[in-house]
């Protein structure tokens, strides 16, 4: 009974151990986010924010797991299970420390996507060449981590171990079988990084792809998601891009020219037109106070006068905005105090022949 009595209490004394070792753990995660929270340090200190928003749930298994691993006895189970026991563990905190390190990383890239953001003017598109870049690198890294941490895992194995040997004489030929089973998955990944680094397009990049207008959304090393005018999303291998041609209206700068056309009758006074159109545009906001001209461009076979206003404005979306202002704005205005000049057709009577 007392060797019975002194077990028992030698087992409630190890799982009490592990009970306040993981209680420990999960207090010091605690105090720790609630510091990085406070006003003192998340004021002063811009990491803060980011590390407690993605390192929090990923803290708190890595400290967990690394605390029971460290207060775990064999007289806690049975012995034969001991083995199995301890690499549950090994595997489990491989894991987790894997998480948190890729979170880590990804926490401390997000304080400078945050600040790139919010860049505008001359040195947007170099900003966001820069979100780009970081965007993907960080992507490759976490990629590189997990293989890695993959690799470890496996390592844990004796069995694994000992074919070590065999895997690295082999390495070879299976790189080979590997290459051309993931030829297109390879293949996407290098077009990514060719992309992000020539700075072909960037994040927020206006394209015309496929005869659809939209923005770069999301660059990836397999495909890209572009937002289109309608709120849809047109998804494309990234090899796309490096194999097609396609429209990047923000390829130098954001700044755009717009153009409206207009098919007139010759009375139209071009010059009070003219005019009218200086008048629209200085009132309109979308207008950049750059580029503005009305040229008369052509005469159509129907018997019409060909009219092009041209006007820029800071971005795409604001020139679409402003194109359709002033076009509606024109028509107005030919309507009102011209109405002579709207496209009419002709019919002359032919005199017949006696």
């Amino acid at each position: 009974m007392t060797t019975s009595g002194g077990a028992v209490l030698s087992a409630a004394w190890n799982w009490g151990t592990l009970a306040g070792a993981v209680v420990v753990a999960i207090i010091a995660v605690e105090l720790v986010r609630r510091v990085l929270k406070s006003r003192l340090v998340g004021d002063r200190w811009s990491l803060a924010g980011p590390v407690v928003r993605r390192c929090t749930w990923p803290g708190f298994a890595s400290a967990v797991v690394a605390a029971a691993n460290a207060v775990y006895t064999p007289e806690m189970i049975a012995p034969r299970a001991d083995g199995l026991l301890r690499h549950a563990f090994t595997l489990l905190l491989i894991t987790c420390v894997t998480w948190l390190v890729i979170q880590a990383a990804y926490a401390v890239t997000d304080v400078v996507l945050d600040r790139l953001v919010h860049v505008q003017g001359d040195r947007n598109r170099r900003a966001r060449r820069i979100r780009t870049q970081i965007t993907l690198v960080r992507r490759i890294s976490a990629a590189v981590v997990v293989v890695v941490a993959l690799g470890a895992m496996l390592f844990t194995f004796p069995e694994v171990r000992a074919l070590g040997a065999g895997l690295l004489a082999s390495a070879g030929i299976a790189g080979v079988v590997a290459g051309i089973a993931a030829q297109s998955i390879l293949g996407n990944m290098m077009a990514g990084l060719q992309l992000a680094f020539s700075d072909a397009i960037r994040l927020d990049d206006v394209v015309v792809v496929e005869n659809e207008w939209g923005r770069i959304e999301e660059l990836t090393l397999t495909y890209v998601s572009l937002r289109l005018w309608d709120e849809r999303r047109l998804i494309l291998p990234v090899s796309y891009f490096t194999s097609n041609p396609f429209e990047n209206w923000t390829r130098h700068e954001s700044r755009i020219l717009g153009s409206v056309y207009l098919r007139v009758d010759w009375s139209v006074p071009v010059e009070e037109l003219r005019t009218e159109l200086y008048r629209a545009l200085r009132d309109n906001p979308l207008w950049d106070q750059k580029d503005w001209t009305l040229q008369v461009t052509d005469v159509t076979p129907e018997g019409l006068v060909e009219l092009r206003a041209l006007m820029s404005a800071a971005d795409s979306a604001s020139a679409w905005d402003l194109r359709c202002d002033v076009r509606e704005h024109l028509v107005t205005f030919v309507r009102e105090k011209y109405p002579e000049a709207i496209p009419r057709v002709r019919i002359e009577p032919v005199e017949e022949r006696s």
